[in-house]
């Protein structure tokens, strides 16, 4: 038995309160090394005169990625209190395995053991329940559609007419949303994330000048307030996104600072290294990269705290949003956002909290801080698989499955998982434009854990490369939208909500017997579902007999020879299993 493998930690994501009465327990083994694992266990008080009152639990292979096993099992401790230790089996041998090591026989003393002490309702993970239930669409706001062209920006180009650019402008705008609503309802969205609307000097409105204020060339407040109002008619709710880490260069405090030097009332609302200040050849001050258009703000200053707390409750408090986006939330302090999520949950508890994220986000999900962050590595093991072909599905299997045990189960019920967004190539583009490919990335975005999103124009076929080429304006003209695309999309979406195991409930298990055909099995109490995506050019027979001896097509209806499944090239088949 490998034991330099063996590895857990109680809290984080090794141990965890599901809810207010069950606790997670997982443990880490090296692959195929241990067969069976047991998690002893008792009440650390529980004592009579043999001696401390332990019981035996199996747990079960949730997963398994290149290098571990993961071995889960879920408890409700009678009195929320938990001491307990691993059984752990091989062909040759058995240890337990405790806080305090490795031991031949049961230790006696409770001392060795590992500890939860108690299951405090407090500390339980919770997210708005409303979001695994979400689809997201996100939308750039000058991009998607001009319904109002009397406050277009100066020196507006006419819709779609141009290829975007770093600095030009159509238009789009609030009225333009509100036109198009039923485009959403149709496609089956009930989310939207709008990136940044507040008063900015660029198209991309990532360089905020008045947090307060919507930039005039989206329409102004009462407008807001009425999109928001049909949005919330029409089920669909609305995120915001929020720039705390910078603000942008014309932002009042900062142009104090430009004028005014080290004299300026505004000097600590930002990270300033040396004066006079400095913009080239790199500038003297903090910002977002090196980019001296994007000062970084000083959150822990008192003055710029209280400010942006303010900002932050106000989008909640009069326009009634439903959730924050956080733009390059890893740079801000950890303090900042425990107050931040203090503040806005009070005015609205089921508000969502997104951080924007790309690596390992444990610091940020443990309850205090996001409900989510943006599911990148998710992002990149699908398109490494399936759009830029560098890996087997082996590969990616394993990316996935470690991923998903790197977080507690309720952390993954809502993560943002998306494909494409407005700082990415296009999907379409990014495959090859083989449609085919899209297809099976959408399957399994759509049945994977957590909430997915749409980047606004893919469900019609647009394409584009990177950042500007991902910002064309919307294509409108139904005769060059691609509808097949569309109505695949409306299909799963479907699915997703008609079929709770292809949804947000249930289990999720991935397998890994095949280089180019992606199997993942996702089951309730009432219902198993395999998933099947052939990401090859050739055709490929298999059995899945070992599933059961009936099977049916979620898509046609058609039963199913579990003998002998035939994926074409790009095919897939969803099959329900009884």
């Amino acid at each position: 038995m490998q034991k330099e493998a063996i590895y857990h930690r109680p809290k984080n994501n090794f141990a965890y309160p599901y809810d207010d009465e069950t606790l997670h327990i997982k443990l880490q083994t090296q692959k195929n090394d241990v067969t069976a694992v047991s998690l002893i266990h008792g009440d650390p008080y529980d004592w009579k005169q043999d001696g401390w009152q332990s019981k035996k639990q199996p747990m079960t292979l949730s997963g398994s990625d290149a290098l571990y096993d993961y071995w889960d099992v879920a408890i409700k401790p009678p009195y929320r209190r938990l001491r307990y230790g691993f059984h752990l089996e091989d062909d040759q041998e058995s240890f337990v395995f405790t806080e305090k090591g490795f031991y031949t026989e049961q230790p006696a003393d409770t001392n060795d053991y590992f500890s939860f002490p108690f299951l405090n309702s407090k500390d339980v993970f919770r997210a708005p329940e409303w979001v695994k239930d979400t689809i997201w669409y996100q939308i750039f706001p000058e991009r998607f559609a001009n319904g109002d062209p009397s406050i277009d920006p100066d020196d507006s180009l006419p819709w779609g007419e141009a290829a975007p650019t770093p600095t030009n402008f159509f238009g789009g705008d609030f009225q333009g949303i509100i036109d198009h609503l039923d485009h959403l309802i149709e496609l089956g969205i009930n989310g939207i994330y709008f990136t940044p609307i507040f008063k900015a000097q660029s198209n991309h409105k990532y360089d905020t000048i008045d947090y307060m204020e919507i930039d005039p060339q989206f329409g102004d407040k009462e407008t807001f307030i009425e999109l928001v109002r049909l949005c919330h008619e029409r089920g669909i709710k609305i995120m915001l996104d929020a720039v705390f880490n910078h603000s942008g260069y014309y932002f009042e405090p900062f142009q104090d600072l430009l004028k005014n030097g080290e004299k300026s009332r505004y000097r600590d609302w930002f990270h300033v290294r040396s004066f006079p200040i400095e913009t080239d050849p790199l500038p003297s001050y903090d910002t977002f990269a090196f980019q001296p258009a994007m000062p970084k703000l000083n959150t822990e200053n008192p003055e710029v705290r209280d400010y942006l707390l303010q900002v932050g409750r106000y989008w909640v408090e009069e326009f009634d949003i439903d959730g924050w986006r956080l733009d390059v939330a890893n740079e801000v302090d950890h303090a900042f956002w425990r107050e931040f999520r203090n503040e806005v949950k009070k005015v609205k508890p089921e508000l969502y909290i997104l951080g924007e994220i790309w690596h390992d986000s444990m610091p940020w999900l443990q309850g205090d801080q996001f409900d989510a962050v943006m599911n990148y590595p998710f992002t990149a093991a699908i398109l490494d698989h399936f759009a830029h072909q560098k890996i087997s599905a082996t590969t990616m299997a394993n990316r996935l499955t470690s991923l998903i045990h790197s977080y507690p189960a309720n952390v993954n019920d809502v993560a943002f998982n998306l494909l494409g967004s407005h700082d990415t190539p296009r999907l379409l583009t990014l495959a090859g434009e083989n449609k085919d490919l899209v297809k099976l990335m959408y399957v399994m975005q759509l049945s994977f854990p957590g909430t997915p999103c749409i980047y606004y124009g893919d469900e019609v076929g647009m394409t584009g490369g990177a950042d500007p080429g991902c910002r064309y304006c919307m294509v409108w003209n139904e005769k060059i939208q691609d509808k097949d695309l569309f109505e695949f999309l409306q299909k799963l979406i479907s699915l997703r909500k008609t079929h709770d195991a292809f949804g947000s409930a249930g289990s999720f298990e991935l397998l890994t017997d095949h280089e180019k055909i992606t199997q993942y099995v996702k089951r309730t109490e009432k219902e198993t579902l395999l998933f099947l995506l052939n990401n090859d050019d050739s055709s490929s027979t298999l059995s899945i007999s070992n599933f059961g001896s009936h099977a049916k097509s979620l898509l046609s209806h058609e039963e199913i020879d579990v003998n002998h499944v035939e994926l074409k090239p790009y095919d897939y088949e969803i099959i329900s299993l009884t």
